[in-house]
């Protein structure tokens, strides 16, 4: 149960976050009924053909529509005798949803008070041989008093004993603890926190992100039907590599690394392809900013074999020409570009997780950051140079939600270091004054690693002379990234 989730007070099941009573829709009529209050069905209705049929059938949404016009009520004066929701009725009328849960059923045709036999055997009050679906057969059980008893067990009774068991394990096997709303809620919460991650100080989404992942596994241990629990475990996934990719952020290898192994059992379980690709392209992405690079290849050899196309396979291209190139390999480099030029025409997996949006994407100013990266670390810094331009500028001329703020940085110091080697300190220091201005809060730990090395350049002997380069370097020494051990991330 979520967090202030209110309970009824006489049964203590959850109440809706938009029932405003203190006890659910159904123990409301039960308490009006024991009071003598409230609308009822006319017994005459009942020996209406069209109705006995549509309760035949099962095809409560029409048998609602049919009781409801001939017998002069109000579908709020259904909803209060059924106990269920006047929204859920509209839509069970309206054939955009179904009745299929035994219990609820019941309380249906219970709170209607249709007779004993117009009812299929699971809904019965009473022990009685079990009726005929024809309408013949119940039109005549109605005249009768009722239908005849027996004595001893036939096939009709022996069918009618299967038929329910055979319902209830149904019952069984689709009871749910979540709901489809609740589902459409948790993968909508996640969109927007993939949304808000690139743009957003993480201390802002953290706490939110660890709810989420906290909600998303309690109701995987409830019980719900696999197609549910397919959903369930994607979204448990994603949400644990999301929380990977926000531990190697704040500079905590370990937590990231532990994170991306629950996704990878979630990706299992869920036979997710595209959660797989992910899990191992960030688990190369975190080995390439760690010593050990040639595993971060490893690994994105890895991916590639699971992501058909599309911007999953861009990703894991890019990650591995960065890789390649922080070894010197310039061959596997280039190999990987020109697969990630391939790939932008190729087709992504039809459940990829670029649905989700944000950091879960790799768009085009991405790319270029990537590609000029590569480049910078190859030594080619004109062509470095280029590429980084080339993201800073999509950046600022895209929307601000999609503005990578770590992204943006990165690239403009990929163009400081390129302007450095060929002596340009001037435009180096026009590059470095919006990322020396960034809030301490959007500097991801890779920054700090980043500027060190650009403060190692503005200290090589060459520049000795250089009364600028010596300013930037005193500017850049010591350039502090996220401090996690301040309050940034308490809600």
């Amino acid at each position: 149960m979520r967090r202030n989730a209110r309970a009824c007070a006489d049964c203590g099941c959850r109440l809706s976050q938009y029932n405003q009573e203190d006890r659910c829709a159904a123990c409301s009529r039960d308490r009006r009924l024991d009071a003598g209050h409230g609308p009822s069905v006319p017994d005459e209705i009942w020996l209406d053909l069209d109705i006995q049929s549509a309760i035949a059938h099962w095809d409560f949404g029409l048998a609602s529509r049919l009781i409801r016009d001939k017998a002069g009520l109000r579908q709020d004066d259904m909803a209060f005798m059924t106990g269920l929701s006047q929204s859920f009725l509209s839509m069970l009328e309206a054939d955009s949803r179904r009745l299929t849960n035994l219990e609820r059923a019941a309380r249906f045709v219970q709170g209607l008070g249709m007779p004993d036999a117009l009812l299929a055997p699971p809904f019965r009050q009473h022990s009685a041989a079990p009726a005929s679906a024809q309408t013949s057969y119940v039109k005549s059980c109605l005249e009768e008093g009722g239908p005849t008893k027996h004595d001893d067990p036939d096939l009709n009774d022996l069918a009618a004993q299967a038929a329910v068991q055979s319902l209830r394990f149904a019952d069984e096997i689709t009871m749910t603890n979540v709901s489809d709303v609740e589902l459409e809620g948790l993968e909508s919460t996640l969109t927007r926190i993939a949304s808000d991650y690139v743009h957003v100080p993480l201390h802002r989404i953290f706490t939110d992100l660890v709810t989420t992942r906290d909600h998303l596994f309690a109701a995987l241990n409830g019980r719900q039907p696999l197609g549910q629990t397919r959903e369930l475990l994607l979204l448990a996934g994603t949400s644990c590599l999301l929380l990977g990719h926000a531990s190697q952020n704040l500079g905590d290898e370990d937590a990231a690394i532990a994170q991306l192994q629950t996704a990878w059992t979630f990706a299992e379980q869920a036979d997710h392809n595209d959660l797989r690709a992910w899990v191992k392209g960030t688990a190369a992405l975190i080995a390439e900013w760690s010593t050990r690079r040639q595993t971060a290849l490893d690994y994105t050899r890895q991916a590639i074999r699971l992501a058909p196309g599309g911007q999953t396979r861009i990703r894991i291209a890019a990650i591995e020409a960065r890789s390649a190139a922080r070894i010197g390999d310039r061959t596997t480099a280039m190999a990987a570009l020109e697969d990630l030029h391939r790939a932008r025409d190729q087709e992504a997996a039809p459940d990829a997780l670029t649905r989700f949006g944000g950091l879960l994407t790799f768009p085009e100013a991405k790319q270029h950051y990537y590609i000029g990266g590569t480049f910078a670390l190859l030594g080619e810094h004109q062509r470095a140079e280029q590429h980084a331009t080339a993201a800073t500028e999509l950046y600022e001329s895209g929307p601000q939600e999609h503005r990578s703020y770590g992204d943006e940085a990165l690239a403009r110091l990929d163009i400081v270091t390129a302007r450095i080697a060929v002596g340009e300190i001037e435009g180096a220091g026009e590059q470095l004054t919006p990322i020396l201005e960034l809030p301490a809060d959007l500097r991801i730990r890779q920054l700090g690693d980043a500027m060190q090395a650009v403060t190692r350049l503005l200290e090589e002997p060459r520049l000795a002379r250089s009364p600028l380069a010596r300013e930037l370097a005193d500017a850049t020494r010591g350039y502090q990234a996220i401090d996690t051990r301040t309050k940034a991330l308490t809600p």
